[in-house]
């Protein structure tokens, strides 16, 4: 009996990917990117001898709760100060609109840990507010009550200040890119800015909205910096504890478990929330529309709006910052310091390179080979910035260590030597888990470009006589050069500020400059720690500056 011919045919043939070393480069980094995934979640059906149902009895219920609140707290949070701000700027003119456009962006040059150890220092017993407030008045310690910025609250509070640009800035584009005959259309109905702003806008701008809240809040449950400060029990600063304060690996892969299931949960909600509908705009007519004008105390009401984020977000932790490091500073500020910079400069650096490295391999295998399985391959490996470092970082420990262990036991029998720590304690394992975390950053900018290059490009190449490995390197790279450089800055200053994966991955005596600011911080040395801190928040500002230059040149012209 002859088989069909479709049960002959290759594997590949029948997924549309015929396999060639694109491919294979593909399916492999999408397998590296994955493996800490992978590992974390089969740690879920391993015993963990009764310290799981110790710390489901005892600390479970506060880590989720937590966790829930921040999660619900900054999600409100940055929905209503970035699409508020964003409606403002776009449509409205006020003073200082114009200064607005790229000053509301810079928040997002401050790590929520140093945001935390300014305000901490501000706001403190013997900081400056309290100090004013009982000489002014004569108060003594129990005449008044102040809140605790170092609570949830305060905690939530910071987080939102430092991530609202994200729904910011994809909602203003969103914004720009509205029909001018959609908003007329509610204009000559009689609809006026707030009415606008609810019935039409908001609802075009919704997919962007929830991508904007969606990548806030995947930053929230990265967090650990600011709530291990505040002493606020979550899920990363649980298995932050579990593993290195109580030696029980298997119990903080199982929590690490449970904050991806948070992810995948957010996730899978964005996406049922969507269901199958779509947003269009139905009209290609994109022209310069009329703000709205605002007069007296509304204008005046929409700069002070758009100034306190700003203000709260970015201008006060600065100068605090400044202000200690001129008065105080890090003790060793001066080789020691440089060496904690260098060691940053040194991560950021190869972690940027190989990032962008990947993700233009990652990109183009894609672009020459497209098909199902490329299509999920580079799904996988553009999701690890969905993954809490936390939960990279055990997902990446765990079998380095057993590797590690397997080494040393060849080596002390064959030659009675001990390697040591040769991959679990070496810089190595920390670039791969910045490649991990931050290699979506790099592909999406990467792919953007990429698809921007005609694929007659491409023909034309191939029939000079170039491989496809040419192309890339002689015709693709040269016009892409300026976005792999964006897409390099992106991945550096990333790198420059995570924390939860540099604290739980860094080998021993190798400090950088987050690591520096949070050890003293952590010591109740917020003068010292601020020079580190305001040394990361400069560096922060080159992807802001980098993101007002697109923005001002986003707004659809004339068609």
């Amino acid at each position: 009996m002859t088989r069909p011919a479709s049960s002959r045919a290759p594997l590949a043939a029948r997924l549309s990917l015929p396999f060639n070393v694109w491919n294979a480069l593909t399916i492999g980094i999408a397998l590296i990117v994955a493996l800490p995934v992978i590992v974390v979640l089969a740690h879920l059906f391993v015993p963990a001898e009764g310290i799981w149902q110790h710390l489901a009895s005892t600390v479970l219920p506060r880590y989720l709760g937590n966790t829930l609140f921040l999660v619900v707290t900054v999600g409100v949070g940055t929905f209503v100060i970035g699409t508020g701000t964003a409606w403002l700027v776009v449509m409205c003119r006020f003073p200082g609109r114009r200064l607005f456009e790229w000053g509301l962006l810079l928040p997002l040059a401050v790590p929520t840990y140093v945001i935390a150890y300014a305000y901490t220092d501000f706001l403190q017993f013997a900081g400056p507010v309290q100090t004013w407030l009982r000489d002014s008045f004569g108060w003594s310690a129990g005449d008044y009550i102040f809140p605790n910025i170092r609570s949830l609250g305060g905690a939530a509070a910071l987080i939102t200040l430092v991530l609202y640009p994200y729904v910011y800035m994809l909602t203003r584009a969103a914004f720009l890119e509205q029909s001018v005959c959609v908003l007329d259309v509610g204009r000559t109905l009689g609809r006026g800015p707030w009415r606008l702003f609810t019935s039409v806008a908001l609802p075009l701008a919704r997919p962007a909205i929830v991508g904007g809240v969606s990548l806030a809040l995947m930053e929230t449950l990265n967090e650990f910096g600011a709530v291990q400060y505040f002493g606020v029990d979550t899920f990363t600063t649980g298995i932050y504890r579990t593993w290195f304060g109580m030696g029980e690996q298997v119990a903080a892969a199982q929590l690490a478990a449970c904050l991806l299931a948070f992810v995948i949960a957010l996730v899978l909600l964005e996406r049922a929330s969507r269901g199958k509908r779509r947003y269009f705009h139905t009209t290609g007519r994109y022209q310069h529309l009329p703000e709205f004008a605002l007069h007296g105390w509304r204008a005046w009401a929409a700069t002070l709006a758009c100034l306190m984020p700003v203000l709260l977000g970015f201008l006060i932790p600065s100068g605090l910052l400044g202000y200690l490091s001129v008065q105080g500073g890090d003790a060793l500020f001066g080789p020691a310091f440089l060496d904690f910079a260098g060691n940053s400069l040194l991560l950021a650096s190869l972690a940027s390179i190989v990032a962008v490295s990947l993700a233009l391999l990652l990109s183009y295998g894609a672009r020459l080979h497209p098909g199902k399985v490329t299509r999920v391959a580079t799904r996988v490996a553009a999701m690890g910035y969905a993954v809490p470092g936390s939960v990279v970082a055990v997902g990446i420990l765990i079998p380095f260590v057993w590797l590690d262990h397997q080494i040393n036991d060849f080596m002390k029998a064959q030659f009675g030597v001990v390697a040591g720590l040769l991959l679990s304690g070496s810089a190595f394992i920390l670039v791969y888990a910045y490649l991990v975390r931050f290699l979506a950053v790099s592909f999406n900018a990467i792919e953007a470009s990429l698809g921007k290059v005609t694929p007659s490009m491409d023909a034309a190449s191939r029939t000079l006589g170039q491989t496809a490995g040419g192309t890339l390197r002689k015709v693709h790279t040269p016009i892409m050069r300026g976005s792999l450089i964006a897409a390099g800055i992106l991945v550096f200053v990333d790198v420059m500020k995570e924390l939860p994966a540099t604290v739980i991955l860094r080998p021993f005596n190798f400090d950088t400059l987050a690591i520096r600011a949070h050890n003293l911080a952590a010591d109740e040395r917020l003068a010292e720690a601020s020079t580190s801190s305001l040394a990361i928040v400069a560096v922060g500002i080159l992807p802001v500056i980098l993101l007002s230059i697109a923005m001002r040149r986003s707004r659809p012209g004339s068609r």
